[in-house]
């Protein structure tokens, strides 16, 4: 409480504070109706602030709403709670933003998603309120740079459910509810239209959100999302398993040197040399045709030779956790995903690494399925891989697993949901997002009325990478749709330009609609219409 006062008051003495004109004044007593029967609350702040500085690299569709470029400067109303739900022990803080002044409202309701143990904060209002909207966000029930441990364990052995309850699902919906209705306490007016916009946890969150909490949202961005949260965490860690099961600890050059040779062997099945493997299902390529291989490397420096427990490794990596049995546990990396992000190595000779395993996969076989925090991969074996995947979904399924494929209530509702994941991310394996609305759609065949899923060859986690990345347009498709009843039958996209046929350094293509492929049909590789759908 005390470090939240302090950040408080750096707030006011940071901007100029200025008078309100909006409906109500920007104050606590404004605000003293805001409260839900199932929490009491600790602490209301309310701050006016105009000239709030916003971070100046923000721009079109970065995290919030792409309505042109982000003001260095914004008026804000700062509204934040602090709670908890009687009997649980736990502390949940609410960030709620306003626009300061009514006449810079557009009429509309934003929500920006977290990213990785990061469910929210103060940072995710202000891009949204600076392009118009009112907004609200959460800590989820713990603060961004708190241990795992530290929040997950209520003791040494024992979980702290209502931590994650709150984390999964309990507390987006509550700062969801309390956002709107300060909205309408201060504008004396409800939102017009209701949005999220997230990637990764974001991702998960708007799923979440869809299935949990169907009328909260008339439309809903979900990109790369963190569903299946109780197979894909295990399928995170698998790497890091593999790599002491097997023995092997290689450099990141070696892992590189596995990813080249197969953007080399499949690039060209979709007829365009670009460094993007559009056609996985296409890719054989074997792991082990360059063992014997020498790789040169720089960091460290030297030659070094691929070895059959490389190739193990990497195509271990490319399948995904298999049990003992031989049975599929999850989905793998694409082909031409980066491999070092899951499994980082920190050398000291080519031949001396230590295996860095992906914190947030690391940390949930530690603190939620060992519940030990001394925990380690080292030694674990094959059957207790297959123990710590079973409890993962035994026990977690139901409370973060975002899996569930009944959304009859947000159709009902009315509401729409774009989600989206790039086929090179490099965390979150795409085949993941593919099974689940695979399953949504096997649910009702007229899924695609309400929720849309495009893949986007060549992208990394939540954008970048030399593919079609639709992250700065999503969001104003999205609006369209729920506004305007533009069904998106496609999905616009931006790529860096195939060298040698355009003097743009971008191009752009419309992605398709899960299940047609985006496919190549002839032409000039930088021209939209040289793509269809099949």
């Amino acid at each position: 409480m005390a470090i939240l006062s302090i950040a408080w008051a750096l707030l006011i003495t940071s901007a100029r504070l200025g008078l309100v004109s909006a409906s109500k004044p920007c104050i606590a007593d404004t605000f003293r109706s805001l409260e839900l029967n199932n929490i009491n609350i600790l602490s209301l702040n309310v701050t006016a602030v105009r000239n709030y500085l916003t971070d100046d690299s923000a721009s079109d569709g970065v995290t919030s709403a792409p309505t042109g470029r982000i003001p260095l400067t914004v008026d804000i109303c700062f509204v934040s709670l602090t709670y908890t739900h009687p009997g649980q022990n736990d502390v949940v803080n609410t960030y709620i933003g306003l626009p300061l002044d009514v006449s810079n409202w557009n009429t509309r309701f934003l929500m920006d998603g977290g990213g990785g143990w990061t469910a929210g904060g103060l940072d995710e209002i202000i891009s949204p309120v600076a392009s118009g909207y009112s907004s609200s966000s959460t800590d989820g029930g713990h603060n961004s740079t708190t241990s795992t441990a530290d929040w997950g364990f209520v003791s040494e052995g024992n979980t702290n459910w209502p931590a994650l309850w709150d984390f999964s699902s309990v507390a987006l919906g509550e700062a969801a509810t309390l956002g709107k209705m300060a909205t309408e306490i201060y504008f004396k007016s409800s939102p017009k239209y209701s949005y999220w916009n997230g990637c990764s946890t974001g991702g998960r969150q708007g799923h979440m959100m869809a299935q949990r909490f169907p009328t909260y949202f008339d439309g809903i961005v979900a990109g790369s999302p963190a569903i299946n949260w109780d197979r894909f965490q295990l399928a995170e860690y698998w790497p890091a398993f593999l790599a002491q099961f097997l023995d092997t600890q290689p450099p990141a050059c070696v892992l590189n040197a596995f990813t080249d040779a197969a953007i080399q062997a499949c690039d060209l099945l979709d007829g365009v040399k670009d460094g993007i493997i559009s056609l996985p299902g296409q890719c054989h390529f074997k792991a082990s045709s360059i063992v014997g291989q020498t790789v040169n490397c720089n960091n460290p420096y030297g030659q070094i030779t691929i070895t059959d427990r490389m190739a193990d490794l990497v195509r271990g990596m490319w399948e995904g956790p298999i049990s003992l049995e031989d049975q599929f546990e999850w989905y793998g990396l694409n082909y031409d995903a980066d491999l070092t992000s899951l499994l980082t190595t920190t050398c000291t000779s080519l031949h001396n690494c230590t295996v860095i395993p992906f914190s947030i996969s690391a940390d949930w076989a530690r603190v939620f399925l060992a519940r030990n925090s001394s925990f380690s991969v080292q030694g674990l074996t094959r059957q207790d891989f297959d123990n710590l995947f079973r409890e993962s979904v035994d026990q977690y399924a139901s409370i973060i697993g975002t899996h569930n494929t009944d959304l009859t209530s947000f159709m009902v509702a009315g509401g729409k949901m774009i989600s989206w994941h790039g086929m090179q991310d490099e965390l979150i394996p795409t085949n993941g997002t593919v099974d689940y609305y695979s399953r949504v759609m096997d649910r009702d065949p007229d899924v695609a009325d309400y929720y849309r899923f495009y893949l986007a060859p060549g992208v990394a986690h939540c954008g970048g990478g030399p593919g079609f990345d639709p992250s700065d347009t999503v969001f104003k498709t999205l609006r369209a749709w729920v506004e305007n009843g533009t069904v998106p039958d496609t999905l616009g996209a931006i790529a860096t330009a195939v060298a040698g046929s355009n003097s743009s350094s971008t191009r752009t293509a419309q992605l398709c609609l899960y299940p047609e492929i985006f496919t190549y049909v002839g032409g000039d590789p930088n021209d939209a219409s040289s793509f269809g759908c099949v």
